[in-house]
């Protein structure tokens, strides 16, 4: 089976884990910090927080931007459930605004008409969780925009996203919004095994998410409501969690880092053939928006089912059955039955469900070498037949 993405682990990567076994700290200990000063070196941001997962790191940042009981959180349907969970997670209600149809990323234009109705009705989103789907960042500029002109926060969900950039910056330097979210899943650009990071330039962000994702507790006096008994004193100042990364993964993920620029540029070689190999097959390769330069975590087809004489599910497990591991993502997330209970139903974004029944992610990974991406291309056609 060709999986649709897989990690890339060097003797480099095995060794950094190693020396951390070796030395005195398995958890906080100096390779987180080196890792979050890494990161957030690469991209532009003043501050990032590494935490145990891309969720978590959504969750945090929620909290820090004070979401809550009574209040919006509005993202995207075609993306994983945590983009929405994280809302609820705060006790905050959660919307969805439709697809824009060439780049699958939420849609400037729908949303800014959903504002104008929103704000006549009196229920703004007090967030907005832009997700950059495949890592092709949104459009953020748009946006970031009608963020300032109806008051909401905006968090970029790039966990598909690190490497890739806009308008010729880093994703992740946090010119367009509060918080921007990286994962570090096996079948991310890079990994840390499991692992995420929450970015910003805001220190009263950064210093709130840094209190969030360890318990609410600090030893800074600075942060303390009365002075401490003596040395040993720790305060709980907040209500945290236990989200911390450990240095194991830290090391993975500051190893990992080495091979970033060429883990995407290989990616890009990879979709390039692609793009070439399927040019006479009847499916809608990926549109990449000129401002944008994709991490290209996934590469997503689109089936022209009215030129194809199978259904979407056919040429889907024609292509399993070959040995092919394809995925989709995503299951649109208004169609789950958590949120049917809420009151979604399938129709209420279109553009959403027209993208979840065409749509098949290909095998994207730096791994990939050219002989089983013909094989990959080869079972297409065969499924395509």
């Amino acid at each position: 089976m060709i999986p649709y993405g897989k990690q890339d682990i060097s003797q480099a990567d095995i060794d950094a884990v190693l020396d951390v076994l070796r030395s005195d700290f398995l958890t906080q200990g100096p390779k987180v910090p080196e890792f979050e000063a890494r990161v957030a070196g690469h991209v532009g941001a003043k501050h990032a927080l590494a935490v145990n997962s891309a969720t978590s790191a959504l969750h945090i940042a929620c909290l820090a931007l004070d979401l809550g009981h009574g209040d919006w959180l509005w993202t995207t349907p075609i993306t994983f459930v945590a983009s929405a969970n994280c809302g609820l997670y705060c006790g905050a209600k959660v919307d969805f605004v439709d697809i824009d149809p060439q780049t699958y990323n939420l849609c400037p234009q729908a949303l800014a008409k959903k504002l104008e109705q929103a704000e006549q009705a009196g229920c703004l989103p007090k967030v907005v969780v832009a997700v950059h789907l495949c890592g092709q960042p949104c459009d953020m500029a748009a946006i970031h925009e009608l963020g300032q002109r109806y008051g909401f926060r905006i968090i970029e969900d790039a966990s598909h996203a690190i490497g890739g950039r806009y308008r010729g910056e880093f994703i992740g330097n946090g010119r367009y919004s509060d918080i921007t979210v990286f994962s570090f899943h096996p079948v991310k650009i890079v990994t840390t095994a499991e692992g995420g990071m929450a970015l910003t330039n805001d220190d009263s962000l950064a210093s709130r998410m840094n209190l969030l994702r360890s318990h609410g507790v600090t030893r800074d006096q600075n942060l303390m409501t009365h002075e401490p008994d003596g040395p040993w004193y720790y305060q709980q100042v907040d209500l945290g969690f236990n989200y911390r990364m450990t240095e194991l993964q830290a090391a993975l993920g500051v190893s990992q880092m080495d091979r970033l620029d060429a883990f995407v540029a290989r990616r890009h070689e990879l979709a390039s053939r692609y793009d070439e190999l399927l040019a006479d097959m009847p499916v809608i390769t990926p549109w990449q928006h000129p401002d944008s330069y994709s991490g290209l975590h996934l590469y997503v087809i689109r089936l022209q089912l009215d030129n194809i004489r199978k259904t979407h599910r056919q040429v889907f497990e024609s292509l399993r059955g070959q040995g092919i591991g394809v995925n989709l993502h995503y299951i649109p997330v208004h169609t789950q039955p958590y949120y049917e209970r809420m009151g979604f139903a399938a129709e209420d974004f279109p553009e959403a469900m027209a993208y979840y029944g065409e749509a098949i992610s290909l095998p994207m990974f730096q791994g990939l070498t050219d002989e089983p991406q013909d094989e990959v291309v080869r079972a297409l056609e065969l499924a395509l037949e």
